[in-house]
């Protein structure tokens, strides 16, 4: 699809992929399911903050960004954001998606500040995610269904548990939304549970038990 937007010199016809030639992007360089399921989880929690923050006109942007946050991370971890940015350019991709996507690294790995709200909601999320989804895998139900945000506050300040998972980072997000950390946390957490079964249903066992992805798209 293509979009039109300004810079100082006038308009720029530019291209914002479908949800599937994102999809086929994505799983050219991404074949971990580790990292699919974090690409999947993201893009849904996305899409819940956008209707939930009365963006809903823009859920598929949204979810577009979270989708392809992490584009390059399999192949290119020492080259984040950057080699992102380098491939989408490739692909004649919307400046508004590359800057949206490369902004999550900021203070990390690049400095594009993350301006938008839906940026700095990307920016707050993406390694809650991550926590939240190590405290749900080592419950009995292995579930966010019944997690609830003291079990999570608690495996927040744990700090060997999820350890990956920067607590800065989190924290930081949650203060350029000028929201609580517990706030962040709990939408977060209700984000999370409007998708899973449809994210645990993407990955099914083969016969050995491992997980295969279930179909040719998300």
């Amino acid at each position: 699809m293509n979009a039109v937007f300004e810079t100082g010199g006038g308009e720029i016809l530019s291209r914002l992929p479908d949800r599937a030639e994102a999809w086929a992007v994505l799983t050219q360089y991404n074949k971990n399911e580790f990292h699919l399921r974090h690409a999947l989880t993201e893009e849904s929690v996305m899409r819940w903050f956008a209707a939930e923050l009365g963006h809903g006109d823009e859920a598929d942007f949204w979810a577009l960004v979270g989708l392809l946050h992490d584009l390059d991370f399999e192949g290119w971890p020492g080259q984040h954001c950057h080699k992102t940015e380098a491939l989408m350019r490739e692909l004649d991709w919307d400046e508004r998606l590359i800057h949206a996507v490369v902004s999550h690294g900021y203070g990390l790995v690049t400095d594009v500040k993350p301006e938008h709200e839906m940026e700095k909601i990307l920016f707050a999320t993406d390694e809650l995610t991550g926590l939240i989804g190590a405290a749900a895998i080592i419950r009995p139900s292995r579930s966010v269904m019944d997690l609830e945000l003291k079990s999570v506050k608690k495996k927040f300040k744990t700090e060997n548990f999820a350890a990956g998972c920067s607590r800065a980072v989190i924290k930081r997000g949650a203060a350029m939304l000028g929201w609580e950390l517990d706030k962040l946390m709990e939408w977060t957490i209700r984000a999370m549970r409007a998708s899973e079964e449809e994210i645990n249903a993407f990955f099914v066992p083969d016969s050995a038990g491992f997980p295969v992805q279930h179909g040719d798209d998300a």
